[in-house]
């Protein structure tokens, strides 16, 4: 089969650390959107047992090392039909870039392989299945904007705002999500009831902006508050890092805005610009 599947990218207009659990991960409440940037994955099954995983733009880990190759592992499994994998990754969204890529991935090779196998797994068991991968897979797998609380696994359908254009910026480096992680300080437990809830209109996304990683990515890395900055200073109705970073998104309400203050950002050695919406 030639099908081409997509991996979209995410970004978090909001990100609220709620608390850390006894179990070592974090008590989270974010509003993610997925958007139009994506890899382009190709899966064929395979009469030769084993599962093979290429990346022209990446060196790749083997086997279970490798995200999309224990995605594909746990879907054989299930199905025991003794078959082998061939997945073809054609990578756009920068990696470690706080944009989701790699959970994209795996949750789009869950849903390739389950389409391939005769649909073996309701979604929900699909998203159950991505948990063990990832917090965020399961969010790739609902496609829809969402409310993601826990550490990010219970999902709440939310509206999507359609009328903005996103400018993403990525400035070339790499931030690791769990020394981001390890480092933010939490002065107080926060209650997901008490936190705002937008009102599904651009003016509601702008006012709900906030991100509790930018207390530590932004110490560590000064040129993400640079980037937010110039992103305002652009024409940006709001702007924010998305995730762990250092990928900042900007929303504008006018396509000539963004293009424009797009063309800037990429006079940017080594910079990572795109322009997207909403999906």
């Amino acid at each position: 089969m030639n099908k081409i599947w997509l991996a979209p990218a995410k970004i978090n207009l909001c990100l609220h650390v709620l608390g850390k659990r006894p179990d070592g991960y974090h008590e989270l409440c974010m509003l993610m959107q997925r958007v139009s940037l994506y890899d382009r994955i190709r899966v064929a099954l395979t009469r030769e047992p084993g599962i093979r995983v290429r990346c022209p733009q990446l060196s790749l880990s083997a086997g279970e090392e490798n995200i999309a190759a224990r995605a594909a592992g746990r879907m054989l499994e299930l199905a025991e039909c003794g078959q082998g994998v061939d997945i073809h990754i054609d990578k756009e969204i920068p990696v470690a870039a706080g944009l989701g890529g790699g959970s994209s991935d795996a949750a789009t090779v869950l849903l390739a392989m389950n389409e391939l196998l005769g649909s073996v797994l309701p979604r929900e068991e699909l998203m159950s299945l991505g948990l063990q991968l990832g917090a965020d897979v399961p969010f790739f797998i609902y496609e829809s904007t969402a409310w993601a609380t826990g550490i990010g696994e219970k999902l709440e359908k939310a509206p999507t705002v359609w009328d903005v254009w996103y400018l993403l910026v990525n400035p070339g480096i790499s931030v690791s999500t769990a020394q981001v992680y390890g480092k933010l300080l939490l002065t107080s437990a926060g209650d997901v009831a008490r936190l705002p809830r937008f009102s599904g209109t651009l003016e509601g996304v702008i006012g709900g902006l906030h991100n509790d990683l930018e207390q530590v990515t932004l110490r560590d890395y000064p040129v993400v508050a640079e980037i937010r900055q110039r992103m305002l200073s652009l024409g940006a109705e709001g702007a924010l890092m998305s995730g762990s970073g250092p990928t900042v998104f900007g929303a504008f309400r006018y396509r000539d805005a963004v293009r424009q203050a797009a063309r800037i950002f990429e006079m940017e050695p080594g910079w990572k610009v795109f322009v997207v919406q909403p999906i």
